[in-house]
């Protein structure tokens, strides 16, 4: 188990705490992080994309022209691809953009990425991450102390509200439930601020011993 230290919001050590190493020292695969990430970033597709074809268009259906004596190409359409209001050739339509992916890999990857960025010590463990007045200047402050002016993620609990609400007005930082816990946001972000109580739901839910013992 690796030991970290425990911050609190003014930035002070306060105590170390083990870490499951099922969790936070697990092999870092990249390929398993880059095949969740895709499959995140095709999920948030929506498909709605939609042309018109030639059978689709609202254009007269006479003959352009008689069919010889011109000299030019016979044509029969206006609603043809080349002319102008014309349908769209093979323009894309609504689709399915959805990947899947089995839970054991994608928790595979939560995992990976977790241990990468305790690795490179972007991950800020703190006692308590709610701020002593629900004021945006306040919040500022504290994650001022605790990461800088680095782009920050911070995740909360059901329990602690307060930091959602403080958090969402500023430009360098979001909050995230920690049940959403994603390889998109773990990724995006210079630091992850990680208070105990949102620790305890890391471990529930990713944590293999855990599940062992359930």
């Amino acid at each position: 188990m690796a030991q970290v230290p425990v911050l609190d919001i003014n930035g002070k050590q306060v105590k170390t705490i083990d870490l499951p190493a099922d969790i936070f020292e697990a092999k870092v695969n990249k390929g398993l992080m880059h095949q969740a990430y895709v499959r995140q970033m095709a999920n948030a597709r929506l498909g709605t994309h939609s042309t018109q074809r030639r059978s689709e268009v609202s254009r007269t259906t006479a003959k352009m022209y008689k069919q010889k004596g011109t000299g030019r190409a016979r044509h029969g359409s206006r609603s043809a691809p080349q002319f102008v209001g014309g349908g769209r050739a093979f323009g894309p339509k609504p689709r399915d953009y959805s990947l899947d992916m089995p839970k054991k890999m994608r928790q595979g990857a939560i995992r990976s990425a977790l241990s990468a960025l305790l690795a490179d010590g972007q991950l800020v463990f703190v006692t308590d991450i709610t701020p002593s007045s629900p004021k945006t200047k306040d919040m500022a402050k504290v994650l001022n102390v605790l990461a800088g002016e680095k782009s920050t993620l911070v995740l909360f609990t059901h329990d602690e509200k307060l930091v959602q609400r403080t958090v969402s007005n500023l430009d360098n930082a979001k909050p995230l439930l920690t049940n959403y816990l994603n390889i998109r946001d773990l990724l995006q972000y210079d630091k992850v601020i990680v208070s105990l109580k949102a620790l305890d739901v890391i471990v529930k839910i990713w944590g293999l011993e855990s599940k062992e013992n359930a």
